[in-house]
């Protein structure tokens, strides 16, 4: 293991602001399940005549005028440490390859993102040249998203483009996290935050599920998809509805969910870059969040108004983008559990604003025509259709990721295709009305509930797999005597003696966040009995608490007394016998930033088998424990193994 760097090159240090919070916890969760790809990586050419050691000054120049690019992090505190320029080396290696061109650019800046980068330890990021007969032909930067975001990446490559032409830099001195932190708006946030949340409860989930995809996928498709066409039809269309093209893109991606799906309000997770000042534009660090985008479209609505519905909306939600993603995951995990479903955006956009001139030239994508590439791999679904778009030397491209459960692969392939072709008929003066109904039917045994949509044999099976319940349905109903008028979900399940509401209810709870189309129903009726006895209310009664009882409960409570933060009400360390092993870490006061320490205690503790997303999720404490693996046993020198 390297050592931790010499305090004596540190310059400065302090917290991570809110934005980088999130991106330090998201570092500590198994790659697959990531929402960002960490590191980031792209590239860009190297004009003639510049040398390998032009590059090497470009780089050694960035260094010192972007305090993100030598700053390192704390491994269990998310503070952050900027270093002096000459701190470490420029962490920058020289391949030699045949040619650098699209294939050669795409694997080996895949090869780089695979790389690790230790931005506890390191720099946090990386470059490669690439050499074609000697000369650099392109420089390849990856770079750990913890300090760097994709906004920030297109900022470094193109002033390294620019100094590698001979192009002065900008004049504006360049920001650091530690300047933003005395901007971090307390009372703003907290408004931000509760919008989000507001937003969330508010809208169906699960909107894609029924109308695709494969019913027990568990991988996802990756889809990159370029139009030369596309990007003149896209600039028509804009034009004519005097919007920009990223917003006519999130129209046209919500035209699609209405039109394959019949929901016509959705709410959409949009990156935005918090960059309103021209200094903060030229800066590398990380300042971009995604904002709630409602959408609400009326159906025959013309696609101009499908437009200025979201352009709307989107500057509403713009409004929300400063808030602290560290408190709000957790007050969304406290809501999720409380309403007994999983609250998730039904599309992720984000896109790339400018064209970016500093990438190769690219000679495989046909003139006027099409190009795709898609790979699938069995690793942990994506939950959203998540979009990215950019607009670059003539032609659109769209970067795709979706779980199969959602879109299989011929579905996944044809979304940009269809998108592509709505801009076509819109260019050529097609209105392209919002239609009523779905042109895709939902699949067998999806019910719409009114916090949106549950896949009824998916609540059987889970209620099912409880210990003590012999056989069970799950029926729709509502507007009957004593039930309410609104429609709601009734489980009648026949079970041995013992098994009681609350215990099938937080069985429920304990599978939303790893099961699709999973929803707890609003009643449960209960028949041990050969008749059958009706019991409980028209909702699930309040749950009892439970403290932790085996060796792996009290080891999990432990860990959680010990990271309640200081102004919380919640258990101390000296009390973990107070923890509820029947609500989730959430409930008890413990945010992202925790989760790393508390991590930490459990392996001093002798235990693994939970992952970090796992803890921020709805799971009970008790449900965790129980996952909770001993670490095996070590062996000594001589052979023999500890107890």
């Amino acid at each position: 293991m390297k050592a931790t760097p010499d305090p004596a090159t540190v310059i400065r240090s302090g917290p991570l602001s809110w934005v980088q919070q999130w991106h330090w916890f998201e570092r500590t969760i198994p790659a697959p399940r990531r929402v960002n790809p960490t590191p980031l990586a792209d590239h860009c050419h190297v004009p003639p005549p510049a040398t390998v050691s032009d590059v090497h000054m470009a780089l050694a120049s960035l260094t010192a005028r972007h305090e993100a690019l030598r700053s390192t992090i704390g491994p269990l505190r998310p503070v952050q440490r900027v270093h002096r320029p000459d701190w470490a080396p420029l962490p920058i290696d020289h391949v030699d390859v045949p040619a650098v061109d699209a294939g050669t650019l795409e694997a080996a800046t895949a090869a780089l993102a695979a790389r690790p980068i230790d931005p506890e330890r390191n720099p946090p990021w990386l470059a490669r040249v690439l050499l074609e007969a000697g000369k650099p032909r392109a420089v390849l930067i990856a770079a750990h998203h913890v300090m760097i975001d994709g906004w920030g990446l297109a900022v470094l490559l193109d002033q390294l483009h620019d100094r590698l032409r001979g192009a002065d830099g900008p004049a504006e001195t360049a920001l650091h996290p530690l300047d933003a932190i005395a901007e971090q708006n307390l009372e703003r946030a907290r408004l931000s935050e509760c919008e989000w949340l507001a937003r969330l409860a508010d809208n169906p989930t699960g909107v894609l599920a029924p109308f695709g995809g494969i019913a027990d996928g568990k991988g996802r498709h990756r889809l990159q998809y370029r139009s030369v066409e596309a990007y003149d039809d896209l600039d028509r269309v804009a034009r004519r509805h005097r919007a920009s093209p990223e917003i006519v893109v999130l129209a046209a991606l919500a035209h699609e969910v209405a039109t394959r799906t019949g929901e016509h309000r959705f709410l959409a997770s949009v990156v935005v870059s918090n960059r309103a000042r021209a200094a903060l534009r030229t800066s590398v660090d990380v300042r971009a969040l995604t904002v709630p985008v409602q959408i609400d479209l009326q159906p025959g609505a013309a696609f101009g108004e499908v437009v200025a519905s979201v352009a709307t909306a989107s500057t509403a939600g713009y409004r929300h983008g400063r808030y602290r993603p560290a408190e709000l995951v957790a007050a969304w995990s406290r809501q999720d559990r409380r309403r007994g479903v999983v609250a998730i955006p039904t599309i992720e956009f984000n896109c790339y604003a400018w064209p970016r001139g500093y990438l190769v030239p690219t000679r495989t994508t046909p003139p006027g025509g099409d190009a795709t590439w898609i790979s699938s791999a069995p690793d942990e679904p994506c939950e959203t259709l998540y979009v990215d778009f950019s607009r670059d030397a003539g032609f659109i491209t769209l970067d795709v990721t979706v779980g199969d459960h959602l879109l299989d692969a011929a579905q996944a392939v044809a979304l940009p295709e269809r998108l592509c072709g709505l801009l076509h008929a819109l260019a050529g003066g097609a209105e392209c009305p919002v239609l009523s109904d779905p042109r895709t039917p939902a699949a067998s045994g999806w019910w719409r509930a009114p916090q949106g949509w549950a896949c009824l044999t998916t609540v059987e099976d889970v209620l099912q797999s409880h210990p003590g319940v012999l056989d069970v349905t799950v029926t729709p109903s509502g507007g009957t005597s004593g039930e309410g008028d609104r429609p709601h979900l009734v489980a009648r399940a026949r079970v041995t003696p013992g098994v009681t509401i609350d215990e099938l209810h937080q069985h429920v709870l304990d599978h939303l966040g790893d099961v699709p189309g999973l929803l707890t129903p609003g009643r449960y009726i209960l028949s041990p009995a050969e008749h059958g006895t009706a019991t409980g209310g028209s909702s699930v009664p309040p749950m009892s608490s439970r403290l932790a009882v085996t060796t792996s409960e009290r080891a999990l409570a432990a860990a959680v007394a010990a990271v309640v933060p200081d102004d919380s009400r919640q258990p101390s360390y000296d009390n973990p016998g107070s923890v509820d092993m029947n609500r989730c870490l959430a409930d008890h006061g413990v945010t992202l930033v925790e989760i790393p320490r508390l991590l930490m205690l459990l392996r001093q503790s002798g235990y693994t088998g939970i992952a970090a997303d796992e803890l921020a999720g709805t799971v009970s404490l008790g449900h965790l424990a129980a996952a909770l693996e001993p670490f095996p046993p070590r062996a000594h020198h001589g052979g023999e193994t500890s107890s």
